[in-house]
């Protein structure tokens, strides 16, 4: 252990953004009566969360260049038999990448918010919100535990429901965030099982020892059944991990969430709650290399997600919610990339897809406070001559999305087709058309949304649905560039959009970055290796990218969104009309929300109402509880009638019951 992974540094690291979400928390609300004001509350969850992104990048630092490593026990809270729960922290180049990237994006955040809630009454609890989902997702990544990672991974549901909800005026903000805790406790109660059976059958809550037993687990079949228990485990597992990263079909939630205030969309969506299942994949790579069964079922999932989300985007009008459906479709890739036992590869793209995610959101939040919190992008238009800063970084982040060549997102993306390409599982040809499908997709979404905000005719007047925002006045006049506390952080975020991949790729997918923190069966799955032996730096693998398909249905598909809204704007009505069927189907999202309110819930209603009136009241009051009582007043009744109090029919009775037991004994003889 390397003596430069101090624990009171590590300690901080989380504990500082809790006292800020503390003391903003409480003095700053009138839950503690008001006694801090603005400045003071943004000022110490913001410094807060500055100091963890400091002593992050310092821990870093020592990981990647001292090769520093830390797994130590912090606290024991309780031992049961021979089971210890423990707090304590596992730092290696897994976490150390994590902890930089969840602090930056949220201390990003964290400035943006200054000028984005500037006018809410609920400003103070906002940041108080922030700070404390920032410590619950550090939490998570820096555990060494079980208990602890899901102490964080339910940390994170609770305050995303609070945030999502943070208009609680508003009804669909409610209804939002009502289906997001819902639609994680299904997942979640995957999740459980999963630890349940590791904690069963290992007898321990610590990585590293269930890890040491893998092998023994691997022998083990289920209970009553055929099923390999380490398949079981595995599935189980991803199952949280589908309902936190939003993949099909809990990926429902998603979308809806976009009802809290932007600053969260940014945070959740980017770096952290939406990313707690694919780290976590990652961290269970020590079991899920041990079955191709549950490696298959992630890959077929994440193609799934990747392509049919894709194609939701397409059709969406509101700014927001198309980067929603962007990152939808790119957790199917980073999930993938998990199921093709390239776990490097989907956290490489966890990394870059932060940076240029977070700042998409952000200059859609820009974007939003510019034209008087207009979100429909149909009337917008020509924005880039107001908003300058907001065009550029909104641009450089789209051209990392698509997969630009030397853009960060350019890197992650095509080495995930290519592990893809690589892979051998059954679900492989389908995942590698769905993620190729989905570069053309994804291009021609996020320039559509580029070209109809940034780009032609001046719409901004002729909104029909005008309306005053939360807070903020609507009234219309030309818009206008957002403060400097909402422009920096673009700017931040968009230096990291570009050049994060270039200066990475080589340590972390062929280094030994993640060395320890990955383990990867190289004689099963051989794709990072044979991905090693085509590559040969950087900037040849970017110059060799412009002669590749994936570069060629990019160009495409900025290309299609040129012509289909710039040169000739009537076509996407015309192909509406004569696809009018499909169009549905996608305005519908697939029905999925309407088989979930109609069958399923309606369903688990009919069901509960059933159990309530049948096995409740019939069969528990009406049957054993009522039923009992009147059996015995009715035994009773017929029992007192032959309490007479005369003593010859005491007397007939005795000699009745002798003669019953002299037959009987006679009987037997």
């Amino acid at each position: 252990m390397s003596q430069t992974l101090s624990i009171p540094m590590l300690l901080v690291v989380p504990l500082a953004p809790l006292a800020g979400a503390l003391v903003a928390g409480v003095l700053g609300t009138k839950f503690g009566g008001n006694w801090i004001g603005r400045r003071l509350s943004h000022s110490l969850c913001i410094l807060g969360v500055l100091l963890s992104f400091i002593l992050s990048a310092m821990v870093l630092k020592s990981v990647a260049l001292d090769g520093a490593r830390l797994n130590e026990t912090i606290y024991t809270w309780m031992v049961v038999g021979g089971l210890k729960m423990e707090i304590g922290f596992l730092v290696d180049g897994l976490t150390a990448m994590m902890m930089c990237v969840v602090t930056f994006v949220s201390l990003m955040v964290h400035i943006y918010t200054v000028g984005y809630m500037e006018e809410d009454d609920g400003y103070n609890r906002f940041f108080a919100y922030i700070s404390l989902f920032t410590f619950s997702m550090l939490m998570l990544v820096m555990s060494n535990n079980f208990l602890q990672l899901f102490f964080g991974w339910e940390a994170v549901g609770l305050v995303s429901y609070l945030l999502i909800g943070f208009w609680f005026n508003k009804p669909t903000a409610i209804f939002a965030n009502m289906k997001a805790f819902l639609v994680n406790r299904v997942g979640d109660f995957g999740f459980i099982l999963g630890i349940g059976l590791i904690v069963t059958f290992a007898g321990t809550l610590n990585y590293g020892e269930a890890f040491a037993k893998s092998a023994d687990l691997a022998k083990l079949v289920f209970p009553g059944t055929e099923w390999m228990l380490i398949t079981v485990i595995c599935i189980c597992l991803f199952i949280g991990a589908m309902g936190k990263s939003a993949q099909f079909p809990l990926h429902v939630w998603l979308p809806d969430s976009m009802e809290g205030p932007t600053p969260i969309s940014a945070l959740i969506h980017a770096a952290t709650m939406v990313t707690a299942g694919i780290f976590m994949v990652t961290r269970m790579s020590p079991l899920f290399e041990l079955s191709e069964t549950a490696l298959n079922f992630v890959l077929v999932i994440g193609a799934i997600t990747a392509l049919f989300m894709g194609f939701l985007g397409i059709i969406q009008n509101d700014i927001k919610r198309v980067v929603a459906y962007s990152t939808l479709s790119q957790l199917g890739y980073m999930t993938v990339a998990l199921g093709a036992s390239a776990y490097s590869v989907a956290v490489f793209h966890l990394m870059t897809h932060a940076f240029f995610k977070a700042l998409l959101f952000l200059a859609a939040g820009s974007v939003i406070m510019g034209v008087h919190h207009n979100q429909d992008i149909r009337w917008m238009g020509g924005l880039r001559k107001y908003m300058p800063i907001t065009w550029i970084t909104s641009l450089l982040g789209s051209l990392a999305l698509i997969g630009t060549p030397l853009f960060a997102g350019f890197y992650s993306k095509d080495s995930i087709i290519e592990a893809v390409h690589e892979s051998h599982l059954p679900g492989a040809g389908f995942a590698s058309f769905a993620v190729l499908a989905g570069v053309f997709i994804t291009a021609f979404y996020s320039f559509r949304m580029y070209f109809l905000v940034f780009h032609g005719k001046e719409r901004f007047d002729q909104n029909p649905d005008a309306h005053h925002g939360h807070g903020h006045h609507a009234e219309k006049h030309e818009p206008h560039e957002s403060p400097w506390v909402v422009t920096v952080p673009l700017v931040l975020l968009a230096i990291p959009s570009v050049v994060i991949g270039f200066m990475t790729i080589e340590p972390m997918l062929f280094g030994e970055f993640f060395k320890g923190a990955i383990v990867i069966n190289a004689e099963k799955h051989a794709a990072l290796e044979e991905m090693a032996k085509a590559f040969h730096g950087p900037l040849q693998m970017a110059l060799h990218a412009l002669t590749t398909l994936p570069f060629w249905l990019a160009l495409a598909g900025v290309a299609t969104s040129f012509y289909m809204y710039m040169v000739n704007p009537a076509l996407p009505a015309a192909i509406k009309r004569g696809f009018q069927p499909i169009y549905t189907l996608l305005e519908n999202k697939y029905y999925l929300d309407w088989f979930n309110e109609n069958v399923l819930a309606r369903g688990a209603r009919a069901l509960g109402t059933g159990l309530w009136k049948g096995g409740d009241e019939y069969v528990i009051d009406g049957t054993l509880v009522n039923g009992s009582w009147k059996v015995v007043g009715w035994v009773s009744s017929a029992v007192r009638r032959v309490q007479t109090g005369y003593l010859y029919h005491y007397a007939l009775a005795m000699l009745l019951g002798i003669f019953v037991m002299m037959t009987y004994f006679v009987w037997l003889k």
